[in-house]
């Protein structure tokens, strides 16, 4: 645990029952350590950013289904208490494990364009970018893809019919659940969007008000919704009912959709990306995620040094100038790669990783000066994450979205979709950075049915040791959160402190460095000025503040993990203490 020596950790205990003191009290099984394969996990574990979608997980493990039987559930109960950061109005990438078959697949359910949307339709009479249309609204949106994924999973992968996985989401949906923090100041902040749409307006406000903290939050409307889904697979949702009222509600308020849109979307299958990291095989996610080609890009820079045996601020420094070298990649090369060649063998090579790690100074910044750039938003709610093993061995990473907070703000009279703004991901203008701050160019230009380049890095972990789960909200923090997850796990941390991490960023533009309040102590921050970094972290005046109301939080992500840790055949779970609701469950298979 050298490598965090030199960081400030303050971890805040949560409630994971069955992990800590209850998983050295777990039944024996083969514990040969050199073979996940050799043996079976002693039960089940579910790490989501809701309890009541970890509990819906459960359930359905408890009915006899598999790993990917309890994504569906907990994917859709996520979709139904957190509309905040997702939905089935947006998408989402599931990083899938068969243990029979010891495969892997990527499973891209990531939103596509519009067939009758292009680059133009984002600008104003003046020739400006119009922000608003790119964000708020029908021309913010792409097709949904998370409910064909939910079809996807249950006919390829589940043991149980779909109709059962979704029962608990529907049952969430039409009894509805309390409203929390986080849920009501995500509306306040969205307030003036959401009630410009009568959709939304039936939704989400509670007998004529914006809700509040500790409401009860029905959706009838999505209840209906789900149940056809249930009923009728794709059909339910892309075609049918569901199809004719989402296209109604768009192109009411001026949007495009069409029913060939809906009914020719399809869920991709693709090969994850691989790579290795000291004694770790990571499995990881492949575009139109970007997070993966740069974690290979990092994590082979960062292999060319002992990090531990470091001090803390030139570790820092090393990690910042491979995070900016990958960062800067992401802008000219990422896409979809169904519609653009991507040089994968080049940007994932070791050679390639070698010759950036070159560039860097030991020493001294490395300026992002090639472009200007603004300053990135601060967020941490967008988008969520689960992690998944069950007590056959298989497992599941998912990242799912509506983007920014509450999506597009439209919801489609008599559905109870929240659609996602995803088209703000595309290059809607080249060198035009989106909401998050970051920019790109034809590569990631939108096309009929092309997906948006995506930051969501669902991600496996596995050694002779231990396999881990992970994976976190967070826009374009997604990657580096990822990131410092993983040098976590090889410094031997847990699955609590792993998602507990203080957390640090650079994105190649704006160039800074921009850390959680505590991630570095005030003598690596001097450090890092004096060999040219800007640094933007937090003080306790900004706490201050922030406490009184007055700035947005200095906390990011919400990370989820579990591990199997194959010594003494255990299993652990780490919630992000950052979340109030948040949930990490392990639950025993009972001895026969």
């Amino acid at each position: 645990m050298k490598f965090w020596s030199g960081v400030i950790i303050a971890v805040a205990l949560v409630a994971t029952p069955a992990c800590g003191r209850d998983a050295a009290a777990q039944p024996e099984h083969d514990a040969r350590p050199d073979s996940a394969a050799a043996k079976v996990p002693p039960g089940v574990a579910i790490a989501s950013a809701h309890a009541l979608a970890t509990e819906a997980g459960l359930e359905i493990i408890r009915e006899g289904g598999n790993a990917f039987d309890a994504a569906i559930a907990v994917s859709a109960a996520l979709s139904v208490v957190e509309p905040i950061s997702s939905g089935i109005g947006g998408g989402g990438f599931f990083l899938l494990h068969q243990a029979e078959e010891d495969r892997d697949v990527f499973l891209d359910a990531r939103e596509t364009s519009p067939a009758a949307v292009s680059s133009d339709d984002y600008l104003t009479e003046d020739g400006e970018f119009d922000r608003d249309r790119a964000t708020n609204g029908p021309w913010a949106a792409g097709i949904p893809g998370l409910p064909a994924a939910f079809v996807h999973l249950a006919n390829e992968y589940g043991q149980l019919p779909l109709e059962r996985s979704l029962a608990p989401a529907i049952r969430l949906a039409d009894e509805g659940f309390p409203v929390y923090g986080r849920m009501e100041r995500g509306y306040q902040s969205r307030a003036e969007v959401m009630e410009r749409y009568p959709g939304t307006r039936d939704t989400f406000l509670i007998d004529g008000r914006a809700m509040r903290e500790g409401d009860t939050f029905r959706q009838p409307d999505l209840a209906r919704t789900l149940e056809r889904l249930a009923a009728d697979g794709f059909d339910g949702f892309y075609r049918g009912r569901t199809a004719e009222l989402l296209l109604e509600g768009v192109q009411a308020e001026g949007g495009v959709w069409t029913a060939d849109d809906l009914a020719s979307y399809k869920v991709v299958e693709r090969e994850p990306l691989r790579l290795n990291y000291h004694e770790w095989e990571i499995v990881t996610a492949p575009p139109p995620s970007y997070g993966g080609v740069a974690l290979a890009q990092m994590l082979q820079i960062l292999a060319g040094w002992e990090l531990e045996e470091l001090d803390p601020a030139l570790r820092a420094h090393l990690t910042v100038e491979s995070m900016r070298r990958a960062f800067r990649d992401r802008t000219f090369y990422l896409g979809d790669p169904d519609f653009v060649d991507i040089p994968m063998e080049t940007l994932t090579s070791r050679d390639y990783a070698a010759g950036l790690r070159a560039t860097i100074h030991p020493q001294r910044a490395t300026p992002s000066d090639m472009l200007s750039g603004e300053p990135t938003p601060l967020e941490g709610d967008e988008t969520t994450h689960f992690s998944i093993i069950d007590a056959q061995g298989n497992r599941v990473a998912a990242t799912q979205t509506v983007n920014l907070l509450y999506g597009s703000g439209l919801v489609p009279p008599g559905t109870g979709v929240l659609l996602n703004n995803e088209m703000d991901d595309f290059a809607l203008q080249p060198g035009e950075a989106n909401a998050f701050g970051v920019m790109g160019f034809d590569a990631n230009a939108p096309e009929p049915g092309k997906s948006m380049l995506s930051s969501m890095t669902p991600t496996f972990m596995l050694s002779d040791d231990r396999i881990a789960v992970l994976g976190t909200p967070g826009g374009t923090r997604i990657i580096t959160m990822v990131l410092l997850g993983i040098l976590g796990y090889d410094a031997g941390l847990d699955a609590q402190s792993v998602a507990a991490l203080p957390r640090f960023h650079h994105q190649w533009l704006p160039d800074r460095i921009s850390a959680e309040r505590g991630a570095f102590s005030p003598e690596v921050i001097a450090r890092l000025r004096e060999m040219g970094h800007e640094v933007d972290a937090p003080d306790e005046q900004d706490e201050m503040r922030r406490s009184a109301g007055r700035t947005s939080s200095h906390s990011w992500g919400n990370l989820q993990t579990v591990a199997w840790n194959l010594r003494d055949n255990t299993l652990e779970g780490g919630t992000d203490p950052r979340n109030e609701v948040g949930s990490a469950e392990v639950q025993l298979t009972p001895e026969p």
